[in-house]
């Protein structure tokens, strides 16, 4: 566990070192900052769903911006993206110290500024997260994916009781305070950071065709749909436990912030717990079989919670509940961080982060909905019967196998042209002609498949493999990019396994001539310019390099 390829590996490498202990300073602010903000809301009303709308507060905006801000991660540098959104974090927290301090805030107003903090987390995560590659290499990076969950977990494993303690002896404006106090160390070891990143050769995307490029991806990435729709579930149907817990140790066990604190601490430490043994679980069970036992074991511990009743019961029940979450989210995130390339890394991160916090944020909503309804104990064994069943999904989606993650491709040179062109010229046709013996067509067909979706993942659209009816041997495989730039785009985003599908593809070629490419610049009716000079003059205007000339797809 602790050896040279063990869980405390990435802590070798001073960067990582250095952030992973800021952000573990970092998360026990946040933490102390819920206990806060989720005691002051029982105190201000009885209102269940208000109570739960804390929570939702805080992670309805990784829903809502975290596909943009994964966007923004990726097109531009992730060390000042971070420090951007960890200072709109630290003034929603430190205006929200000022008020609870002059005695200004309302139910409306804490969930208002704990939107505005948790915008700021939403912003940083994508940008953070996806920045760890670049902190560690890439054998070491699953498990540093499970050290930044361990950071969380310990926060929340400890954060909690001294949460508890605070709030307790100095009150909510206190732990409010400390939040904001405890995101200074991480912004300067972010400051301190000397990232070095080779600069794109082609100029950036929008943000508008950065998301865009980011939703195709995700969408054409089987491992990936299904990592994000079995994470949306289990936060919907867990996040209960998260979401009730105040009212758990308020009306089920009678209790105090202190004691809503230890509930907290049981949970974080059982998740610590679960954390460390991640490497364990990932090499005796696949991720199907893991998961599946995550979700029975979080029935039962929810079931224990609502019929518990007695403080160390119930902490202990949250114990187990802490692990099998932390192994949950782990092999999720593990999932994702592994089967997206670096170049769209932060959208991929963002969309796991969205189905995660968003199925918490509309889950809490609904959970607290019931509780005003039915009652705590009633909402809780719901959430454990739904729990209990949600492992029928793998029969349809099944966990995916995760190996290493895809290493990305070395740049291709441009291609020869001797058609005057600009960044914006387009759309580009591409067509690709193989002959390929009959007795191979099925085995062909079916290899194009995933080429098929390794091409629209990379920006083609319009793909199409045809065959010739008068000559069977012919194939011709077809597809545009919009535009000149995001065809170089396309070229250059393909890791070296999605190339190994392109030479799979070549080898089935037969006859004494090469595969045939043709690139063709498609000029709709009434756009071609009668001039001598057609280029397209403007301020993207985009240059050939010097490369020497390639010949790949």
């Amino acid at each position: 566990m602790f050896g040279a390829d063990g869980i405390t590996a990435p802590l070798r490498h001073a960067t990582f070192c250095r952030i992973w202990l800021a952000s573990l300073l970092s998360n026990l602010g946040a933490v102390i900052r819920s206990v806060g903000a989720a005691w002051a809301m029982t105190q201000m009303t009885s209102s269940a769903d208000k109570i739960a709308l804390v929570q939702t507060a805080l992670m309805l905006p990784v829903m809502l911006i975290s596909m943009p801000a994964g966007a923004v991660a990726d097109m531009h540098d992730r060390r000042m993206v971070a420090l951007v959104s960890l200072s709109i974090a630290f003034a929603g927290a430190t205006v929200l110290t000022i008020l609870a301090c002059l005695g200004m805030v309302t139910p409306n107003l804490l969930l208002a500024l704990c939107f505005v903090v948790g915008s700021g987390v939403a912003l940083m995560d994508p940008a953070w997260q996806s920045s760890v590659s670049e902190q560690v290499p890439s054998e070491a990076l699953p498990a540093a994916v499970t050290l930044n969950s361990i950071s969380y977990n310990i926060a929340r494993s400890v954060g909690p009781a001294i949460g508890g303690i605070v709030v307790a002896t100095a009150g909510t404006v206190a732990s409010f305070a400390l939040n904001a106090i405890l995101y200074l160390p991480l912004m300067l070891s972010l400051f301190l950071w000397k990232r070095t990143s080779a600069p794109s050769r082609l100029p950036p995307e929008t943000l508008i065709r950065a998301i865009v490029t980011g939703v195709r991806y995700i969408t054409n990435s089987p491992p990936i749909k299904i990592v994000l729709i079995r994470t949306l579930v289990t936060g919907v149907v867990g996040g209960a436990i998260i979401a009730l817990m105040p009212l758990v140790a308020r009306d089920l066990l009678h209790g105090s912030a202190q004691t809503y604190g230890v509930m907290l601490s049981a949970f974080g430490l059982g998740a610590v717990i679960g954390a460390l043994n991640i490497t364990e679980i990932r090499k005796r069970m696949n991720g199907e079989a893991a998961i599946r036992a995550c979700a029975i074991s979080m029935a039962g511990a929810i079931a224990a919670v609502a019929l518990g009743g007695e403080p160390i019961s119930t902490a202990v029940a949250l114990f187990v509940a802490g692990s099998a979450w932390m192994i949950s989210w782990a092999l999720f995130n593990i999932g994702v961080q592994l089967s997206a390339p670096r170049w769209v890394a932060g959208r991929s991160l963002a969309a796991y982060q969205a189905a995660g916090s968003g199925g918490i944020a509309v889950g809490s909503w609904g959970w607290g909905y019931l509780t005003d309804t039915a009652g705590v104990q009633t909402a809780l064994l719901v959430s454990a019967g739904l729990m209990l069943a949600s492992p029928l999904i793998g029969l349809w989606l099944r966990m995916p196998r995760v190996g290493s993650r895809g290493e990305d491709g070395e740049a291709l040179a441009d291609p020869e042209v001797r058609l005057a062109l600009t960044g914006r010229s387009g759309p580009l046709v591409v067509e690709i002609e193989y002959r390929v013996a009959q007795e191979n067509a099925r085995a062909f067909h079916a290899l194009m498949q995933d080429v098929q979706l390794f091409r629209q993942r990379n920006g083609a659209y319009g793909w199409s493999i045809a065959r010739d009816i008068a000559d069977p041997e012919l194939w011709t495989e077809r597809f545009h990019c919009p535009t000149w730039l995001d065809y170089l785009r396309q070229r250059n985003r393909s890791t070296k396994s999605e190339r190994a599908l392109d030479r799979q593809a070549e080898a089935f070629h037969i006859g004494p001539e090469p595969v045939r490419l043709r690139r063709m610049l498609e000029r709709p009716f009434g756009s071609v310019r009668w001039k001598d000079d057609p280029l397209d003059h403007g301020a993207d205007e985009f240059l050939l390099g010097d490369w020497k000339r390639g010949g790949s797809h």
